[in-house]
């Protein structure tokens, strides 16, 4: 049995809960819990904590495999360290250079607009909690900033998921979890950021509900790079669009989970106001081919491309 002491260490500051009951757990051996009330066990497997109950992962079995074969079709991932050492920056693989250079510009902004701020006014580590983590980039560039940090996803595949971490040179915790079942006690995170996922939640307000949880005094909600419309008929559409396409080239729409997909305008207004959260927006510029997308789509009589915003999410006082 580990002390206590050697437990915080071992789980970079955070405490773990049974993602069910959220419960304690016992502590088996370093890399095995057991939580007492469910009767269940999270192993820690290839350096990545399986927080993910048996019934929830054969939830997510179906969605898991058409997601990783739409990402494996589409070249993600490389045997070289470097290629995820350079991201979001760079795409040393070339495959996805304009996708990573949309990210890297929200990266540039986030960092100049929000978390060198929010450093300087909590003057210490932070915190973090890298909820749709992926590969783990965003968790590496945190890590690198000297904060503890801790990358969740559904996705533990080595190229493209959560096994993706031995890559980087820093260290962070990975955890396969879901958004709505967060094995995390209460109020720990300073920051809790949504990485280009918060469209994949099936319910906003549980979702949101469970993430305010665990946020502490004077944290702060970050939803990056989730597709946002004037009017939801446009997501609806891009929805639409999305899975007759996927249903061309794959064989399957990839809609066994029922996301939610993309935000408007009136449901973050709304979603401020049920959950008590004032809302701050951050655009930034990818370009000018970018900036003129809405009216190009408008001359063609097309529907309303997406926006992609920096949300910064903050309790009202």
């Amino acid at each position: 049995m580990l002390n206590n002491d050697r437990w915080i260490e071992l789980v970079g500051g955070f405490t773990l809960v049974c993602p069910v009951c959220k419960g304690e757990l016992e502590i088996v051996r370093a890399d095995l819990l057991h939580c007492p009330a469910c009767k269940l066990t999270y192993p820690c497997v290839d350096g990545i904590w399986r927080m993910l109950p048996p019934s929830r992962a054969a939830e997510y079995e179906k969605f898991i495999y058409e997601y990783e074969t739409i990402r494996k079709s589409e070249g993600r991932g490389s045997n070289s360290p470097e290629y995820y050492q350079s991201l979001p920056y760079k795409d040393l693989s070339d495959r996805r250079s304009a996708e990573w250079a949309i990210r890297g510009r929200s990266f540039r902004a986030l960092m100049d607009q929000v978390i060198i701020r929010f450093e300087r006014r909590v003057g210490r580590q932070l915190k973090i909690l890298d909820l749709g983590a992926g590969n783990g980039w965003l968790s590496n560039r945190f890590a690198q900033r000297g904060h503890q940090v801790i990358a969740m996803d559904l996705l533990i595949n080595p190229f493209d998921g959560l096994g993706a971490y031995i890559n980087y040179q820093t260290h962070f915790m990975p955890i396969q979890a879901e958004f709505d079942h967060l094995p995390l006690a209460d109020q720990q995170a300073d920051l809790v950021i949504f990485n280009a996922s918060f469209h994949y939640s099936t319910d906003y307000n549980l979702t949101l509900t469970e993430t305010l949880r665990l946020l502490a005094v004077g944290g702060l909600v970050i939803v990056l790079d989730t597709p946002v419309y004037h009017q939801a008929a446009s997501g609806a559409q891009m929805v639409i669009e999305r899975q007759a396409q996927f249903e061309r080239e794959y064989g399957f729409p990839s809609n066994s989970i029922p996301s939610e997909n993309y935000l408007t305008n009136a449901r973050i207004q709304e979603l401020g106001e049920i959950h008590g959260l004032h809302w701050q927006t951050f655009m930034p510029f990818y370009g000018f081919p970018w900036a003129i997308r809405p009216w190009i789509a408008k001359l063609r009589h097309h529907r309303e491309p997406a926006r992609f915003m920096i949300l910064i999410g903050s309790r009202n006082r």
